[in-house]
């Protein structure tokens, strides 16, 4: 398989006029394979093994990690897009290790993606695994194919969020998030 993969990226390379039998190319569609098997590493992340529950113990406020940084890849030009998550929930019986958030994130955002669908993925996981009272992700990225193409706008920010339970339910507790966020929506 690594061979047909191999010889796909000599005939890329062809295509744009280059000659992928140079010095410099020489070992390129072998760097390709082993770098895009890390950015699509996501693909084979079990769910289940980044669940590591704790009893809530009572507590029943806010739980928010913020400004975990992320690297996806566009699916539509498979070019890169990178920002910061901001994920939390409201507990019910359980809460998580907190790390488990960030590697929520990475799970589904090494995968070939859209900014929306990462946000839903990571609440309809939490919701899946946590049961809490609401759960959310918010996600600000940077998009390549915006800036290096197309439109070219070099300041561009796609902002999305996704939530559930309580925080869409009720505003006050919305509010409480944004101003843990430090912003005014």
């Amino acid at each position: 398989m690594s061979n047909k993969r191999e010889k796909g990226i000599q005939e890329w390379i062809a295509s744009f006029g280059d000659n992928p039998a140079r010095e410099g190319l020489r070992d390129t569609p072998r760097r390709v394979i082993k770098s895009w098997g890390f950015l699509c590493s996501g693909y084979h992340q079990k769910m289940e093994d980044l669940f590591t529950c704790f009893d809530a113990e009572g507590y029943d406020d806010i739980v928010l990690l913020k400004d975990i940084e992320f690297y996806s890849l566009c699916e539509h030009h498979l070019l890169p897009f990178f920002g910061k998550a901001h994920v939390g929930y409201l507990p019910g019986d359980k809460i998580i290790g907190i790390s488990k958030l960030a590697r929520v994130v990475d799970a589904f955002a090494r995968r070939l993606q859209t900014q929306e669908r990462i946000c839903k993925q990571v609440v309809d996981v939490l919701e899946e695994y946590l049961a809490p009272r609401g759960a959310f992700c918010i996600l600000e990225a940077v998009h390549l194919c915006m800036r290096m193409r197309g439109v070219e706008k070099q300041n561009s920010l796609m902002v999305c969020s996704s939530i559930s339970g309580i925080f869409r339910d009720d505003f006050k507790i919305r509010e409480e998030l944004y101003s843990l966020l430090g912003r005014k929506f």
